[in-house]
């Protein structure tokens, strides 16, 4: 029987751990716990500069790693995790500060638990992860926009322009989460018939072929 699909990375990603890009994509992850301890208590400008400068490393590892040659397996798992660890625990932190209703934060889990669950039954069949679909990017771009503009709102919710940015926020949250359970379906629709069959990798090639990145978001 012919191997099954393997996780393919771009062709200058390397076998290798401690490089610059990893150490900033490190900084990044570590840096998610004190965005959301600084939400909680409600020092919301603290928290969108660690949130800016978050955001300023992860462009930074893509730059220097694109650079200086030094893009690895590891690091293009680092970033879809920093993206989820960040959506979860911003929206934990405003979930215990009222400003969201809890049942966005179990929305959240449930999806990316659903899609963790999905991804180790495939790595038990052999099979890498799905391409990942333009859904799912929009919807985590949406998350991130409602997320931001909400711990702006905070900064004084007694002004006007606070309130209307409060509501186009959680507008744009319940839009992403929709986003974001509408990508969770499209990988389960697409990772099921390959779960219930075992096709060759050239069938697998040809089904899950598609002009996107490898990880889910």
């Amino acid at each position: 029987m012919a191997p099954k699909l393997i996780r393919k990375y771009s062709p200058e990603a390397r076998d290798v751990i401690f490089t610059i890009p990893n150490l900033i994509s490190l900084f990044r992850i570590l840096s998610i716990p004190v965005i959301a301890f600084l939400i909680t208590k409600h020092l919301m400008i603290a928290s969108l500069i660690v949130l800016a400068a978050s955001a300023a490393s992860d462009a930074l590892d893509g730059y220097v790693a694109r650079t200086f040659n030094q893009v690895s397996k590891i690091g293009q798992i680092l970033d879809p995790i920093a993206d989820r660890l960040l959506i979860f625990f911003s929206v934990g932190a405003l979930a215990i500060n009222q400003v969201i209703p809890w049942w966005m934060l179990i929305a959240v889990v449930l999806r990316d638990v659903m899609l963790g669950v999905l991804s180790l039954v495939m790595a038990q069949h052999d099979y890498g992860p799905l391409p990942v679909h333009f859904v799912g990017k929009a919807g985590t771009a949406v998350l991130m926009f409602a997320i931001v503009g909400l711990m702006v709102a905070e900064i004084d919710a007694s002004m006007y322009w606070s309130q209307l940015l409060h509501l186009i926020a959680v507008a744009c949250a319940i839009w992403g989460i929709a986003l974001y359970w509408t990508a969770g379906i499209i990988y389960m629709a697409q990772a099921l018939p390959l779960l219930r069959t075992d096709q060759p990798s050239s069938t697998l090639a040809e089904t899950l072929a598609a002009p996107h990145e490898d990880n889910h978001d």
